[in-house]
């Protein structure tokens, strides 16, 4: 079991910034790839971002690329998701998740292949 929460949500304008945390417990945090998905309302969970176990590849949706960077620090046990020159549309509960290690790069989009979720952080731009 891995437990998963997140942190650093909130309301900021358009254009600002904000930091999501997400701190893991349970095994060993280096045995999985991490990724970010959203959920704005009315609408599916979509994938944000995702980084590997190593932190040495990293993946965007093409929405927030450019403007977001996800990292970890497996010392610490956690992911980040530093969020720059934020949109409305960017408004949404933000879910860190984790994903087998070994799960290949182009499967790292998918919600199915992440076994344990967070229970999420409210994210609202205002215009």
């Amino acid at each position: 079991q891995v437990q998963l929460v997140e942190s650093g949500g909130g309301l900021v304008q358009a254009g600002g910034s904000l930091r999501l945390s997400c701190a893991a417990s349970g095994r060993t945090f280096n045995n999985y790839a991490m990724g970010w998905f959203r959920q704005a309302p009315g609408k599916e969970r979509e994938f944000v971002a995702a980084i590997t176990w190593s932190g040495s590849s990293t993946y965007y949706a093409a929405s927030v690329k450019g403007r977001f960077t996800v990292s970890r620090d497996n010392a610490k046990n956690t992911v980040s998701l530093q969020m720059n020159s934020l949109k409305p549309e960017d408004t949404a509960v933000y879910y860190c998740a984790a994903a087998p290690w070994d799960t290949p790069p182009y499967e790292l989009g998918e919600k199915s292949r992440y076994d344990y979720w967070g229970q999420g952080t409210q994210v609202t731009v205002s215009s």
